[in-house]
């Protein structure tokens, strides 16, 4: 009786499978697929991944290991994906970027350092159980490898920053190495350096990879260890032949602005990711609030001109869908009717009707009518 009884769900999921394979075939539009699926036959939901495994990579963060479901679209090194979970009752997304290579069981690993303050990244790193289910969004993101890398390297990482470098660094070294490359990583303290064991460990294999870390706050012991930020002495201490490296820099804005400042004028090409929320690039109007008409809902909200529009709806109790918070992937954009927006990167002021309005990069410089 009991082996009757075990044996039964195997045809339900196969039956729901090709139902939900054929609605997609006819009518169902994506985002109903996608929900769908999910309840049905989760093992094809392309837009969730089940957390396989966690382990501490450093002090203040933790590697998940998951698997997307059947569908979702794959990654290169040095992207981002959007992760999502429900946290009291609300849904929260931030981008993380895979730290390994793609893989033939479409299994990706992220690393999540904490942020204070950050209940994602809370969540994740204390939280979360073996077994759970997050959200996952498509890769995206364009600070990527060429196919065929010709040119020498140097990566420069602060933070978190370590995690898209440290994906391309994986890459090449299970390409044998193609071509030089020199990574520099900075960190506060010593325990807080991700993968410490393992660059080593390449930098042993491979006579064209050369690691060096940068402590801020701690005295360095080891001979591929030194002390102090980012400057024009280490660059030109690790990195004498910069004029004939393409360089990628990703951390906090402050430290890419830096790197940027020091390594663009003298490298062959230069190419940059910050992290961190951008800085509002005009301060002149600020203050204040302006009344923002959400179309779509018919709400009126009085909002701060200060924040960013994404920053400002979700103080207001709204979830507006978000991915990077960064300006790249997209997601949160949404059509303006009507008003003037700044550019919190730029400072570029926009009085005309856009149709894909980046929440997350921009702020009210007026009364507006948003798509909402």
């Amino acid at each position: 009786m009991s082996t009757a009884l075990t044996a039964r769900p195997r045809p339900a999921r196969r039956l729901a499978r090709r139902l939900v394979q054929g609605v997609a075939e006819v009518m169902a539009p994506p985002q109903a697929l996608a929900f769908w699926a999910g309840r049905l036959a989760p093992g094809m939901d392309a837009g969730r991944a089940r957390v396989l495994e966690r382990r501490r990579e450093s002090a203040d963060a933790v590697t998940l290991v998951l698997q997307p479901g059947r569908g979702w679209g794959g990654f290169q090194p040095g992207q981002h994906v959007s992760i999502g979970a429900e946290i009291d009752g609300r849904r929260v997304r931030r981008s993380y970027s895979p730290t390994g290579i793609p893989r033939a069981d479409g299994r990706i690993a992220i690393t999540v350092k904490r942020v204070g303050g950050g209940k994602l990244s809370g969540f994740l790193c204390d939280g979360i159980p073996v077994g759970a289910w997050l959200d996952i969004g498509p890769a995206f993101g364009e600070m990527t490898l060429p196919a065929q890398p010709d040119t020498p390297l140097l990566f420069l990482a602060a933070g978190s920053g370590i995690t898209p470098l440290m994906a391309m660094t994986r890459a090449l070294a299970a390409g044998g190495m193609p071509v030089p490359l020199t990574l520099l990583v900075w960190a506060r303290h010593r325990d807080e350096l991700c993968f410490v064991d393992e660059l080593r460990g390449i930098a042993r294999e491979h006579a064209d990879f050369n690691v060096h870390f940068l402590l801020t706050g701690d005295a360095a012991s080891a001979s591929d260890e030194s002390e102090g930020r980012i400057d024009a002495a280490q660059l030109a201490l690790h990195v004498p032949d910069l004029v004939q490296r393409r360089v990628l820099a990703c951390g906090p804005s402050d430290f890419v602005d830096a790197a940027r400042a020091l390594a663009a004028p003298q490298a062959l090409a230069f190419d940059s990711e910050a992290f961190t929320p951008p800085r509002i690039a005009d301060d002149s109007d600020t203050s204040g609030n302006v009344q923002v008409t959400l179309a779509t809902s018919q709400r009126v909200l009085t909002l701060p001109r200060g924040s960013s529009l994404l920053e400002a709806l979700e103080a207001a109790g709204l979830s507006p869908v978000h991915g990077c918070r960064m300006g790249i992937c997209n997601t949160c954009a949404c059509g303006k009717r009507s008003g003037s927006t700044r550019h919190l990167q730029t400072g570029a002021l926009e009085h005309e009707p856009v149709t894909a309005l980046r929440l997350c990069v921009n702020r009210a410089a007026s009364d507006l009518v948003l798509d909402l």
